[in-house]
C-alpha cells in the first residue's frame, strides 16, 4: 500500500511545512510505502518562469482591457509598462533566491537590474525618515542579503499582480484564505469548486496529475494546515478523484482539527472520504488498517466519513474510538524529507529586522520537542483541543539522535522547533546532550517568558546552538496578563527577555491589543513599555496581533468571566473558530490598531523612539501613566539580584 502525501498551496517558500515528512517517517517507521511532494512550493515556481509570465500578461490584459491607465491597480501597470524587464529578470532572481547564482547579487543591488514596483515604495518612505536606509542595514559587505532583500520586493510585486489581475484566491502564503476561515457555511467554497478552475488552479491540477501518475497511491493524504489551505487542498482532491473516482482520499491538519470539529455538511464528502482529527499518527495507521481488511468501520479513531441513516440520507458521521491511543511522542519516529525539492525553495528577506527575517530566510527541519504546552491555561488559547492540551515529551537523548538523523539526511543543521511552547526542562537536558554528544546545530523555537530562564541557563542554550526564541509579552498590562493566566509579568518578560539579548541570542515578542476589558489607557501605556523593551535591547522583533475570541478558549466557553457578551452565531455546518463578541468597555480598537503598528515598524528599524506616544495615532490619545525608566529599573535591579 503506498500513500502519497501532499501539503497543498500556499505555505512557507523557504521551507516545507512538516507534516507530511513527520507522517512519512511515522508510515515508514511501521512498514508502510509512503512519499510525498509539495504542490505548495511548485506552484509558485512553475507560476515564477517567463512563459508563465507571458500566459499571465495574457489574463491581465484580458481582465483590464476597458480600464484606463490610471485606473489600473500600481503593481499591473508597472508590470505592463515593464514587462519586458519582468520576463527577462524573474527566473534569474528566483535562482538567486534559491542559493544556485549568489553572483547575480552584484547586479541586483545597482538598482538597475530588476524592475521596481510598488513594493520598493517602503523603501522610500524609511529613506524619508532615516537617511540611507539600505547602507545603515547592509553596509558595504552584506552583498547578498541586500540583494535578497531587493529580490523578494521583486516577488512581491509579481505575487501581487497576480493576485490581483489574474487569480484573486492567490497569495504567497495563502490561498482563498477567507472562503474558508471560521466560515459556518460551505456555500462559497463549494461554488468556487464547481465553477471555471482559476489559473493556478489549472497549474495545480497539472501537478497533481503528474504526482499520481509517478507514485501510482492507493490513499492520497493531505495536510490542512491553515484555512489558506483548505480551497488547495480540495482542489487536488477534486482533480485525484475526477483521474480515479476510487482513490481513497483523506484530510487532516491544523485547520480541520481546530475548525471543522462541528462538521455537518455532506457536499466536503464529494471531494474526500475521510477527515481525520488531532494528531494524524493514530486516526490514519487505523484508516490504512481499515483499507487491508485488518479492522472494522467502527474502530477507526477521530474520523470524519459519510454514513446513512434509516431512512438511506446521508450524514456526516465521526467515529471517535477511545480504546486506542494515540502514539507517544518517543515512538512517532523521525521526520523524513525525501520527496520534498529541498534545493528548490527560496530563502527571502521580507524586512530589515534580523529577528524576522527569520521565518521566511533559510531552510529548516522542523521538529517538535513536546507535544501540547505543559503550561496549558492561558485564556485566550484553544487549551480545550488536543493539540494543546495533551502534553508528551520524548525526552532529550531520543531528540538528539532525531537531530542527527536529519542532518545526516538532509546535510542542514539548521533546526526550527514548533512546539506551542518549548519546556524548560526538556530545553535544558537537550542543550546538555547537544554539548556532549558534540552536535552542531542553529536552532530557535517558541517560550514561554518565565523565571526560569535565568542569564546562566539563557547561556546554556546559547552555546548548545540557540540563535533566536519568541515568546507572547501580548498586552503588555499586569492587570490584563493576570486575567488571561499567563503567568508572568512586564517586569519579568523584561528581565527574561533581556538575559536571552544578552546572551546573544534574538528575541520577537507576540503582543496583543483588544482583549477584554482594555482600556485606551493600558493600549498606550503597552505601547509605552514595548518602546523602553526595544530600547533597552530587551527584545529585537514583534508583531501586534488582535485579539480574537475563539470557540475552544476559555474566553469562548466562559465569556461572561471575562466581561465580554458573545455575539449570536449562524449554525455551523462546516468552519467554526473566531467568534464575535460586544465589549462594554467600547475602546475603539480600529483607530488603535494603527498607531501600534506604525510605531512598532518604525521601533524594528531603530528609529522613533524619541517620539511621544500620541505622535503614532491619527486621534487624540491618553498620555501614558508608565514612567520611562521602569523597564530600566527592572533590569538594573535583576542585574544587581544575579550578583548577590
Amino acid at each position: 500500500m503506498t500513500v502519497l502525501l501532499m501539503t497543498p498551496p500556499m505555505t512557507q517558500l523557504n521551507t516545507p511545512y512538516p507534516a507530511t515528512a513527520y507522517l512519512t517517517g511515522f508510515l515508514r517507521s511501521r512498514g508502510y510505502e509512503a512519499v510525498q511532494r509539495d504542490p505548495a512550493i511548485e506552484l509558485f515556481l512553475e507560476m515564477m518562469t517567463a512563459p508563465a509570465l507571458e500566459v499571465i500578461r495574457q489574463h491581465v490584459e484580458e481582465n483590464f482591457e476597458h480600464f484606463e491607465d490610471d485606473e489600473l491597480p500600481d503593481a499591473v501597470f508597472d508590470f505592463l509598462a515593464e514587462f519586458d524587464r519582468y520576463h527577462l529578470t524573474v527566473e534569474p532572481a528566483i535562482r538567486f533566491l534559491q542559493g544556485k547564482d549568489p553572483s547575480l547579487a552584484m547586479r541586483i543591488n545597482t538598482r538597475r537590474f530588476l524592475p521596481e514596483g510598488p513594493a520598493f515604495e517602503a523603501i522610500a518612505q524609511m529613506e524619508a525618515v532615516s537617511g540611507d536606509v539600505l547602507q545603515a542595514a547592509f553596509g558595504n559587505l552584506g552583498v547578498q542579503d541586500k540583494a535578497k532583500f531587493l529580490a523578494t520586493l521583486f516577488i512581491n510585486d509579481l505575487s501581487n499582480v497576480i493576485t490581483q489581475g489574474v487569480d484573486p484566491y492567490f497569495e504567497v502564503s495563502r490561498y482563498g484564505e477567507r472562503l474558508a476561515a471560521a466560515n459556518p457555511s460551505f456555500d462559497n467554497l463549494y461554488d468556487t469548486l464547481m465553477g471555471e478552475p482559476s489559473f493556478s488552479s489549472d497549474i495545480l491540477e497539472q501537478l497533481v496529475e503528474q504526482y499520481l501518475e509517478e507514485t501510482q497511491p492507493s490513499v492520497v493524504a493531505l495536510t490542512v494546515p491553515f484555512p489558506g489551505n483548505m480551497l488547495g487542498a480540495l482542489r487536488i482532491a477534486q482533480t485525484c478523484k475526477a483521474i480515479n473516482p476510487d482513490l481513497p482520499i483523506v484530510m487532516g491538519g491544523g485547520f480541520v482539527n481546530t475548525e471543522l470539529r462541528a462538521l455537518k455538511d455532506p457536499r466536503v464528502f464529494e471531494f474526500v472520504d475521510y477527515i481525520c482529527l488531532d494528531d494524524g499518527e493514530r486516526p490514519l495507521i487505523t484508516l490504512l488498517e481499515y483499507f487491508e481488511g485488518k479492522r472494522g468501520i467502527e474502530e477507526l479513531v477521530r474520523t470524519y466519513f459519510l454514513a446513512e441513516d434509516e431512512n438511506g440520507e446521508p450524514y456526516v458521521h465521526l467515529n471517535q474510538n477511545t480504546e486506542l491511543h494515540d502514539i507517544p511522542q518517543s515512538e512517532v519516529g523521525a521526520p523524513i524529507y525525501d520527496g520534498l525539492p529541498l534545493t528548490e525553495y527560496l530563502s527571502l528577506c521580507e524586512m530589515l529586522n534580523p529577528m524576522h527575517r527569520i521565518w521566511s530566510d533559510g531552510r529548516w527541519n522542523k521538529l517538535t520537542i513536546a507535544h501540547g504546552c505543559y503550561w496549558r491555561k492561558c485564556s485566550f488559547c484553544d487549551v480545550s483541543l488536543d493539540y494543546i492540551d495533551r502534553y508528551d515529551t520524548a525526552g532529550a537523548d531520543v531528540l538528539v539522535d532525531r537531530i542527527e538523523a536529519l542532518v545526516a539526511e538532509t546535510g542542514q543543521t539548521g533546526f526550527h522547533f514548533v512546539d506551542e511552547a518549548l519546556p524548560p526542562k526538556t530545553l535544558f537536558a537537550f542543550a546538555k546532550r547537544l554539548i556532549e554528544r558534540n552536535v552542531v546545530i542553529s536552532w530557535w523555537g517558541n517560550i514561554r517568558f518565565e523565571r526560569t530562564f535565568s542569564p546562566a541557563r539563557c547561556q546554556l542554550l546559547a552555546d548548545s546552538g540557540c540563535i533566536a526564541v519568541s515568546g507572547g509579552l501580548e498586552v503588555a498590562s499586569d492587570r490584563l496578563l493576570k486575567l488571561m493566566k499567563k503567568g508572568v509579568s512586564v517586569e519579568r518578560v523584561a528581565q527574561v527577555t533581556k538575559a536571552f539579548s544578552d546572551a546573544g541570542i534574538l528575541v520577537h515578542a507576540y503582543l496583543m491589543y483588544g482583549f477584554p476589558t482594555q482600556t485606551e489607557q493600558e493600549t498606550v501605556d503597552a505601547l509605552e513599555m514595548v518602546r523602553q523593551l526595544m530600547q533597552q535591547g530587551c527584545f529585537q522583533s514583534a508583531y501586534w496581533h488582535r485579539f480574537v475570541a475563539t470557540a475552544h478558549s476559555p474566553i469562548g466557553m466562559n465569556p461572561e468571566e471575562f466581561g465580554i457578551t458573545l455575539d449570536p452565531r449562524p449554525e455551523v455546518f462546516f468552519a467554526e473558530n473566531d467568534v464575535d463578541f460586544t465589549d462594554p468597555t467600547g475602546t475603539d480598537h480600529d483607530m488603535l490598531g494603527e498607531g501600534l503598528r506604525k510605531a512598532l515598524y518604525n521601533y524594528m528599524h531603530g528609529i522613533g523612539f524619541d517620539q511621544p506616544m500620541s505622535f503614532w495615532f491619527d486621534q487624540r490619545v491618553s498620555r501614558t501613566t508608565m514612567k520611562k525608566d521602569m523597564i530600566s529599573k527592572a533590569i538594573s535591579n535583576f542585574i544587581l539580584s544575579q550578583e548577590e
